[in-house]
């Protein structure tokens, strides 16, 4: 039951992230509001997850365990930078606040940290999409011990590869190496696309970072097993 409420948290989160990336589409007030939420239960998600802190120096640290120590830590300073830079520039939630400056400081922190904090937890859905799979199996009834055929896989894997493919488009047509590297301090809206097409086109490039990440992590579980039994 704290496993799923964990993973439901962490899917909340992920589509209010990717609704606050279309805040010029959405309006401000809705905007910070979102954020509000996101605020609450970012504390709520460290609550539930203190006892991954504790753990932190202790056992022994496989590539994997580093990558994910990494993305979360990163994550973690991205969604504090996103915090305290978006109280800084509120006009509607925290505008009784007596916050005097760094507006312009402010809003290119808020710029990188929400580019650089939608690709980290893209990345964090994918390290735990076997959770998120389990929790769906569940769900559906399936025993665990049952194996998906081979056509179901191959289809799912096909679909990712889609998905993949059509977020190195959208990731490309949005520019987006540009505000991660701050090459510009200005978010460009195309406002004749439509909220359907922006959703789209996000969701396309969450599937991409996170199959990088699911990838690259089972890549990197391979490589440690394959060490292990080198040893032996």
């Amino acid at each position: 039951m704290k496993q799923r409420g964990r993973m439901i948290i962490d899917i909340v989160m992920t589509v209010m992230l990717l609704c606050q990336m279309a805040y010029m589409l959405v309006g401000e007030d809705l905007h910070e509001w979102v954020g509000t939420a996101m605020f609450v239960l970012f504390i709520a998600h460290h609550v539930v997850n203190r006892r991954w802190y504790g753990n932190l120096f202790k056992g022994r640290y496989t590539p994997f365990r580093v990558m994910q120590v990494i993305v979360n830590v990163l994550l973690l300073l991205a969604m504090l930078g996103l915090m305290v830079s978006g109280i800084i520039m509120s006009r509607i939630v925290f505008d009784f606040l007596p916050i005097e400056g760094g507006t312009a400081f402010a809003r290119t922190v808020h710029m990188l940290a929400s580019y650089w904090g939608f690709i980290l937890m893209s990345m964090h859905l994918g390290m735990h999409w076997g959770m998120v799979m389990g929790m769906v199996r569940k769900l559906r009834g399936e025993n665990g011990a049952n194996q998906a055929s081979p056509s179901r896989t191959v289809v799912l894997r096909l679909l990712a590869a889609a998905i993949s493919v059509y977020g190195v488009y959208a990731f490309l047509k949005h520019n987006i190496a540009d505000y991660l590297f701050l090459r510009t301090h200005f978010v460009f809206f195309d406002f004749e696309e439509t909220l359907l097409q922006f959703f789209v086109e996000y969701i396309a490039m969450m599937g991409l970072w996170a199959c990088v990440a699911y990838y690259l992590m089972k890549l990197l579980q391979k490589c440690t097993a394959g060490r292990k039994r080198q040893i032996k």
